[in-house]
């Protein structure tokens, strides 16, 4: 199993990225907004099913690649170390403008929400990228490297959720900060690139375990 260093770096890196505006919380800001807190929620309830379906699909199917070659997981974990960088690099150069918000969907109930949540997330590449990228990091190939990664990506899923939760019950105050403040959002791009680029080269220069 991950030492408590190790998960204490991964807890804290999954935190930061969770609080990070981006795609998601702005899905279901956009979900909250439109059709009220109900539908926010199971928008959060469905995209948290779907990351666990990408989650469990790469803790099966990649943790007996990693397990067999130890050469199979350094190629896994430098890649993965790169896309960190590149994430990173790319973020500090985005913006820090607001995606617009198409408010002028029809409405969907709750059931609608959640299923929607699920395939959007499910069928989201970008998703299944990053925990294939950012996951190995953290995992000891020497343990049991399914159980280690169903840990880490329950972890970061429960995470995400838990602040997407708290976007669909305040959606209006949120939103409005999100909006209003270009400093904040320029902080929380900063912290995020710094952080994404830190792990990358953290991943890039230390031994496996």
């Amino acid at each position: 199993m991950p030492s408590h260093g190790s998960f204490g770096i991964f807890l804290a890196t999954a935190i930061l990225l969770a609080i990070t505006p981006g795609p998601g919380i702005f899905y279901v800001l956009a979900r909250s907004l439109r059709g009220g807190r109900s539908e926010g929620i199971a928008s959060t309830l469905g995209t948290a099913v779907g990351g666990m379906a990408h989650v469990v699909a790469a803790a099966f199917g990649l943790s007996a690649l990693l397990a067999s070659s130890a050469v199979a997981f350094s190629i896994v974990k430098y890649a993965g170390a790169a896309y960190l960088l590149f994430l990173g690099i790319r973020t500090l150069l985005g913006s820090d403008e607001v995606p617009a918000i198409n408010e002028s969907s029809s409405h969907a109930d709750s059931r609608q929400a959640f299923v929607q949540g699920i395939i959007t997330e499910a069928l989201n590449p970008k998703t299944a990228l990053f925990f294939l990228a950012f996951i190995p990091q953290f995992i000891n190939p020497h343990g049991h490297v399914a159980l280690q990664f169903l840990l880490f990506g329950s972890t970061s899923v429960v995470l995400n959720s838990a602040v997407d939760l708290i976007v669909a019950v305040a959606a209006g105050p949120i939103g409005h900060l999100l909006r209003s403040s270009a400093r904040f959002r320029q902080r929380q791009r900063l912290a995020t690139g710094t952080a994404l680029i830190g792990l990358g080269a953290y991943a890039a220069l230390t031994r496996n375990h």
